[in-house]
């Protein structure tokens, strides 16, 4: 369930994101729709009204050719095919391109010696605060030795959307709360964008220690972290998985992937399905790419509103 956001203050955030082609379209729309009205003294113009959020987000529809009627007409005389079975199980939309699932365990590509299988277990049967205690008071990597504190997660523990991020930075480190910092700030405003707010998604890291001078943590690191993050989503039980950066990517999905190449594709963790995008961290190095971030967001959206 998204919260009430007022428009001009959403299309406000999306501009600071550097979104600025979808108002240039809506702009244009606007135009069309005052320019057809104008003429209505001489000619019948259809009046173009300003896209909904979802029409932005879906391309648009080509105009049906002249003879269409009479087309359709032959064609129903035509002796009927038979339809042709549709291989993709993700949806009709053609952006919403499917891969084969993943295991509801994704097994990451690491030696077996760093994987616990008593500990595995043991906390896939805990409950959310037994759960959050035993992550706090976990030892089981060498990350613990320089953190100050363990950080689980936040939100709604029933949401809809999981945020999957690679994991604690400085602040966070600090504050105890994952996406506090500058990078959290443009999550928030993106999650703004899409009439959401913290209390609508949960959201978590692939390992809940952050590793010394915040560098990416290592497979072995994030395997020891795993069956925390695998809890987690079995309790949320969430109907998107947004994997936010290569090592979320690699503990939901179980291999290394290029973001640049996975965006675009729906992926399965069991029967959830990742949308994997470039984590805000790097959106604030390369603003360039916000537009495609927002793009996969709105692919996520489409897959929680049913359309995907």
């Amino acid at each position: 369930m998204s919260v009430p956001v007022d428009e001009k203050e959403r299309f406000a955030r999306l501009e600071e994101m550097g979104l600025t082609p979808l108002w240039r379209l809506r702009t244009r729309l606007r135009a069309a729709g005052e320019a057809g009205e104008a003429k209505g003294a001489h000619q019948e113009s259809p009046a173009v009204a300003a896209p909904t959020d979802q029409a932005l987000d879906t391309p648009p529809q080509k105009p049906a050719a002249a003879g269409a009627a009479s087309s359709a007409s032959a064609r129903e005389r035509a002796p009927r095919q038979p339809p042709r079975p549709s291989s993709s199980p993700v949806g009709k939309r053609p952006d919403l391109r499917p891969v084969p699932a993943t295991p509801a365990a994704p097994a990451v590509g690491i030696p077996a010696r760093t994987v616990d299988p008593e500990r595995a277990a043991r906390i896939a049967t805990l409950d959310w605060e037994a759960l959050e205690a035993e992550i706090r008071a976990c030892t089981a990597c060498p990350l613990h030795r320089t953190r100050t504190q363990a950080v689980p997660g936040v939100g709604n523990r029933q949401a809809r959307w999981m945020f999957v991020g690679e994991g604690p930075g400085r602040e966070e480190d600090r504050r105890g709360e994952p996406f506090v910092g500058p990078a959290g700030k443009l999550l928030d405003a993106m999650l703004f964008a899409l009439g959401l707010d913290r209390t609508r998604v949960y959201i978590a890291n692939a390992v809940k220690c952050r590793p010394p001078d915040n560098r990416t943590p290592t497979p072995e690191e994030i395997a020891v972290c795993a069956p925390f993050l695998l809890r987690q989503i079995a309790l949320v039980r969430p109907r998107v998985l947004v994997a936010l950066g290569r090592p979320a990517a690699l503990a939901l999905l179980g291999e290394e992937i290029k973001i640049a190449q996975a965006r675009g594709q729906i992926f399965r963790y069991g029967d959830i399905p990742v949308v994997v995008t470039y984590h805000p961290a790097y959106l604030l190095r390369n603003p360039a790419d916000k537009a495609k971030a927002w793009e996969d967001l709105c692919r996520a959206r489409a897959l929680v509103d049913g359309q995907g």
